[in-house]
């Protein structure tokens, strides 16, 4: 566990340390080189976190002044509950630095934060091949027993 760890909400001036983070956690899912998001989404998803519009926000884990984490979470609406529903859609942290205790961090920032939006839930998904990722989400959770199905448009 790293004792001067600081998890806050991201600012326009972390770019610069965010985009490598976010590239790392793309990259991680095979989406880099040929396979790479198209620009526009990685502007656009930055362009978000600053919208207040937008029920799409980002925290990042810093360390000495360098970032080292990122989640990405939203809120959504869902037929099954009345209060929103938050969602954690991406959690990355520097590969050097895994199992420091930086994932559990942001996971309880974004926990935080959905509780203080009155979520009902609060969940995420990760690869079935993230052996790593889920041995930690058996910690910090339950897993709910769906399975995700998606048709590419």
């Amino acid at each position: 566990m790293i004792n001067n760890l600081t998890v806050r909400p991201i600012t326009k001036q972390d770019y610069d340390q965010w985009i490598p983070l976010w590239n790392g956690y793309n990259a991680f899912y095979k989406r880099s080189g040929p396979t790479a998001l198209d620009p526009e989404i990685t502007q656009t998803t930055w362009n978000r976190f600053f919208d207040e519009t937008e029920p799409v926000y980002a925290l990042v884990a810093a360390l000495d002044g360098k970032l080292v984490g990122l989640a990405h979470y939203l809120f959504h609406r869902s037929t099954s509950a009345i209060r929103p529903v938050c969602y954690l859609q991406d959690l990355f942290t520097s590969g050097d630095l895994r199992g420091k205790g930086i994932g559990r961090a942001l996971i309880e920032a974004v926990h935080l934060k959905a509780r203080e939006a009155g979520s009902s839930r609060y969940y995420w998904l990760t690869h079935e091949t993230n052996e790593t990722a889920r041995k930690l989400y058996d910690k910090v959770a339950e897993r709910s027993g769906f399975i995700v199905y998606k048709k590419t448009m």
